[in-house]
């Protein structure tokens, strides 16, 4: 019997001519974003990979030179796009593309594309995320506001009861034929996503891309589940379908638009981040005179030349094997980094906190639930970005000191001497490598378990209430 009432609820819905106008549009615009993502995918991709080859080539070809020039001459990291971020580009948008990477300072990533967007990008990007997380679940209120309330109006409900069915099983039969008609609206554009994934060569298609992808599917087939036993449930508990339209609408609100916002806000009250500017200036007040302010540069730096002299047994600078400047550098290197990694480690901590305080609101939000998970799983969340910011860092600190260690190889007088050209092409350039789901998993735990609670006490407490409802 339940699964009769599932495919009369199905066959009915299929039939109903509201449905078919809001399935069309909601089906059109994943359709839309899941084609202009992939578009914007490819642009960009292209774009940042013939970058990085572009300076990766430039910095193989420099002339003969002096090894510090060339720290300070630099490269660039460009941080390549993952593949699932065509359905969900999340915080890309906003925390930059690329990085210079250069001696005595690590550059924060820059070049984002809401610095050259227009004020209207902080509503959001109409992505296939987007529409999944907000106007599905806008298409399933109005889908399911009078699961039950109709029934009673119309009297239904007391006849279908009389047949011996309980109204749990009712309940079900009606959250079964919703789901159908909600998976036949969703369903296309992830399939053509799929197809696009896995069939367009500038995607490195593999099993952490299926993997991430299935369970990004998995995720919000959760979500919708508990959209649909919501308000089916909201519906079996009023009067009027009014009234239930009204609950359910007010629900999307909250959730979509008022708590993600006030949360975020919280957030950025309760664990303040310093600015650009009081950050560079403490940082260039530690490294110049120390962490502890009794430690300046020119004193380290005398110190290290006394040990050389010691260490070799000779008086002057000028009878050492190795360049004292080349050390010196290795070493104000080795302690801005360390400053640098300190104020950085600091930096994200803080968003993190933030971002931490937004995942914790899932397990009273449903919505706050799916977008962190949704990012994760597509690559573009902030755990992922600050994993390509410390690779970048990482190259650049060893490049830098790679080419100390090539000054302080040259001996006494290096700076009136230059390498080789042939010497920049054995320095191995910036190849970057993103991360794989397993290393993204502890960052999903606790959203995926607030998903899944949501689902499975709406599921049993919301049964258990309808048992409870008045059929009259």
């Amino acid at each position: 019997m339940m699964h009769s009432i599932a495919q009369k609820e199905f066959i009915s819905t299929l039939r109903d001519r509201r449905f078919g106008v809001l399935s069309a549009l909601v089906l059109a615009l994943l359709l839309a974003a899941t084609l202009v993502g992939r578009a914007s995918y490819r642009t960009l991709q292209q774009e940042r990979q013939l970058a990085q080859a572009t300076v990766n080539e430039q910095f193989r070809n420099q002339p003969a030179r002096h090894p510090h020039r060339v720290a300070h001459y630099g490269s660039f990291a460009f941080r390549p796009k993952s593949g699932l971020s065509l359905l969900d580009a999340g915080v890309d948008s906003f925390t930059g593309s690329a990085v210079f990477l250069e001696a005595h300072q690590q550059n924060s990533v820059n070049f984002s594309p809401a610095q050259q967007s227009g004020s209207l990008i902080r509503f959001g990007e109409m992505t296939v995320a987007f529409v999944l997380q907000l106007l599905v679940p806008l298409l399933i209120i109005f889908l399911c506001f009078g699961a039950f309330t109709q029934e009673r109006e119309t009297g239904t409900l007391k006849l279908l009861l009389s047949q011996g069915v309980t109204i749990r099983q009712v309940a079900w039969g009606k959250i079964l034929g919703y789901s159908q008609a909600v998976a036949l609206v969703v369903a296309p554009a992830l399939a053509l996503a799929a197809v696009l994934l896995f069939t367009g060569e500038e995607f490195a298609s593999g099993v952490d891309l299926a993997a991430r992808l299935t369970l990004f599917v998995v995720s919000y087939a959760v979500y919708f589940f508990l959209f649909v036993v919501g308000a089916v449930v909201v519906s079996a508990g009023q009067s009027s379908s009014r009234a239930a339209l009204v609950t359910l609408l007010g629900f999307w609100i909250l959730s979509g638009i008022i708590l993600p916002k006030a949360t975020a806000n919280l957030g950025a009250s309760l664990y303040p981040t310093t600015t650009k500017a009081q950050m560079d200036a403490e940082v260039h007040e530690q490294a110049q005179h120390g962490l502890n302010g009794h430690d300046p540069q020119d004193k380290r730096a005398a110190a290290l030349k006394a040990d050389l002299l010691k260490k070799y047994g000779v008086d002057s600078e000028d009878k050492l094997p190795v360049s004292v400047a080349g050390l010196q550098m290795a070493a104000g290197e080795e302690y801005s980094t360390r400053v640098y990694q300190q104020h950085f480690a600091a930096l994200n901590a803080t968003y993190q906190r933030q971002n931490r305080l937004s995942d914790w609101a899932g397990l009273l939000n449903p919505y706050q639930a799916i977008r962190p998970l949704s990012m994760g799983l597509a690559g573009s969340d902030f755990a992922h970005y600050v994993h390509f910011q410390q690779a970048a860092e990482s190259y650049r600190y060893d490049l830098v000191q790679r080419l100390n260690g090539l000054q302080a190889s040259m001996g006494y007088g290096d700076k009136e001497r230059r390498l080789d050209a042939s010497t920049w092409r054995a320095v191995p350039v910036f190849m970057y490598q993103a991360p794989t789901l397993g290393w993204a998993w502890p960052h999903l735990f606790l959203p995926m378990a607030a998903l899944l609670l949501w689902a499975g006490l709406l599921s049993w407490i919301g049964l258990r209430l309808i048992a409870t409802t008045p059929v009259a």
